[in-house]
């Protein structure tokens, strides 16, 4: 909208005073029969903003940051022994959240035994915890392994606890590559952790 357009081309504002919408037609481009959602805080996940430099643990590690700092300001859902739970800053749906060790390992099968078993235990923990608090129709599970298999971050092994409605999958994901997610993490988090079965619930 050009408000000095809009006075050139119809002689002064709108009739009420507000603000003139110009026409599409006086501006370049093409009518292809597609509506445009623009989503500018998408360019951060774009950008990869926070992404590590490298697979190193450390500061430049998201989930080894979590495992240092605050539960809520790394939106950490809850900890155990060995691994805890955290929410996607990215999620696909409202409530996806990530399985991780303590420790900063790729492979799965650089895991001990009890590290497997907790991660199994808290991955179970988290569908039942989703389960009560947003009554998703399914859920998926996953781990990406490496870069070339989906992993955003390959150097600190997680896994995906994403519930799923349905409909879920509409226009905007396939079409847009756009999620609308209707909570704010902070409160997704804050929901999850209070619904955690002891003795795995985070700190306040």
């Amino acid at each position: 909208m050009s408000a000095a357009a809009g006075e050139g081309a119809a002689g002064g504002g709108s009739e009420g005073g507000g603000p003139q919408v110009d026409p599409a037609g006086w501006y370049a481009g093409e009518a292809d029969g597609f509506e445009r959602l623009w989503t500018p805080h998408r360019m951060a996940y774009i950008g990869g903003v926070d992404k590590p430099a490298d697979e190193e643990e450390g500061p430049q590690c998201p989930f080894c940051r979590a495992r240092e700092g605050e539960d809520a300001d790394g939106l950490v859902v809850a900890r155990g022994e060995e691994c805890f739970a955290v929410l996607n800053l990215y999620p696909y749906n409202p409530g996806h959240l990530m399985v991780c060790p303590y420790r900063h390992v790729a492979a799965y099968v650089d895991l001990t035994e009890s590290e497997t078993v907790e991660v199994a235990r808290m991955t179970r923990t988290a569908l039942r915890v989703l389960a009560e608090v947003s009554a998703p129709h399914g859920f998926n599970l996953g781990v990406n392994q490496g870069a070339v298999a989906g992993a955003g971050i390959a150097g600190h092994l997680h896994q995906h606890v994403v519930p799923r409605w349905g409909g879920d999958a509409n226009f905007l994901p396939v079409v847009g590559r756009t999620k609308a997610v209707p909570e704010l993490l902070g409160d997704t988090r804050a929901k999850l952790a209070a619904a955690w079965p002891a003795p795995d619930r985070s700190r306040p």
